[in-house]
């Protein structure tokens, strides 16, 4: 909250009194009524005193909706913070987690490249050997037989291929977590939002790939934009897993994947990111609360209402941008999120 803004307690300080307030000039009706003689004058001072009433009323309907509006601030700061603490260890983890399977990966990967090498010469080798003939060259052949050399000769280097490729999406992955975890120090610098999305599928992975397909489509001509890289990154993740989890509650375990689709394009002043679903929708009813704080149709523990109200005020308050949706029942839901291409001039 601001400074000079009232606090809760202040606020609620003030509509109590203003209940005190009511409460004593209700007694001073009933006196005036015990005490007082001739009608008129009752009725005068009943008159004067019911427009301080309702002037009273007025004013503590006023303090209560500050004091509501309080407490909502008060929902979305705690949010926020517990959000923040939350991303701050758990990225100081994950770049730590990153800095130390890497090590021992590249050793690994440097390792099979040496052994893919070392096979081929090999084989070439063993391909030399075997053209020998007569009976000094007998027992190669015998003992080549034994070994199914034609079956290594074809699935050695198929296995060192696979074991390569392996490596490599462990080094995507660290890569992927080495970048997601970054910290952007709360300074706003161009951003290329292609990457920021690569690296939030790469990371959210093992959220999506058992119940969606994931297609991405990159406006070409989108500069890099100016943001916090790290608090669109969680954005990016937030949504991606709410899709995830709306069209998991719509498929059976084992059935037809789904499709999340996200895109990028420039459409001044905005740049546009869209992410789509084709899960089951947001019920009417409830679309007027989904960016409130703590807000969740989830069960207990599978959600803490507080991701879409993260993702607002990244959007709205932090970057001056906007968040909105498009959503069908039985259909899906697309998310649209628009940061300003330029910063505005209050937080250059």
């Amino acid at each position: 909250m601001n400074r000079g803004e009232p606090t809760l307690e202040a606020l609620q300080r003030k509509v109590r009194a203003q209940e005190k307030t009511i409460e004593v000039l209700m007694r001073r009706v009933e006196d005036g009524f015990a005490h007082r003689d001739g009608a008129f004058a009752i009725m005068e001072e009943s008159l004067d005193l019911q427009r301080v009433v309702d002037r009273k009323t007025a004013q503590l309907a006023e303090e209560h909706q500050r004091l509501e509006k309080a407490h909502y601030d008060l929902r979305r700061a705690q949010a926020q913070l517990l959000q923040a603490q939350k991303m701050e260890s758990i990225g100081q983890l994950a770049a730590g987690i990153a800095h130390e399977i890497n090590t021992p990966t590249q050793y690994v990967s440097d390792n099979v490249v040496f052994v893919q090498r070392a096979c081929r010469s090999l084989v070439e080798l063993v391909e030399l050997a075997l053209t020998a003939q007569g009976p000094e060259a007998a027992p190669l052949h015998e003992k080549a037989k034994a070994l199914r050399y034609p079956f290594l000769r074809e699935q050695l280097p198929k296995a060192i291929e696979q074991a390569a490729e392996g490596l490599r999406r462990v080094g995507s992955i660290v890569g992927a977590m080495k970048d997601f975890s970054h910290p952007s120090a709360d300074r706003r610098e161009p951003v290329d939002l292609r990457e920021c999305i690569t690296t939030t599928v790469t990371v959210a992975r093992n959220e999506w790939k058992y119940v969606a397909d994931i297609q991405t489509t990159f406006d070409e001509e989108l500069a890099p934009v100016p943001c916090l890289r790290d608090q669109i990154n969680q954005v990016l993740l937030n949504l991606i897993v709410n899709a995830a989890h709306a069209i998991a509650e719509q498929r059976p375990a084992g059935g037809e994947l789904g499709h999340i689709d996200i895109s990028t394009r420039r459409a001044p002043p905005w740049a546009e990111i869209r992410i789509k679903d084709d899960g089951g929708g947001i019920p009417e009813a409830i679309r007027p609360r989904i960016f409130d704080p703590f807000f969740t149709t989830k069960p207990v523990g599978k959600g803490t209402g507080q991701g879409l109200a993260i993702a607002y005020s990244v959007m709205v308050e932090r970057h001056h941008g906007e968040i909105d949706f498009e959503s069908e029942l039985g259909v899906g839901t697309t998310f649209i999120l628009r940061l300003p291409l330029r910063l505005p001039e209050e937080v250059r």
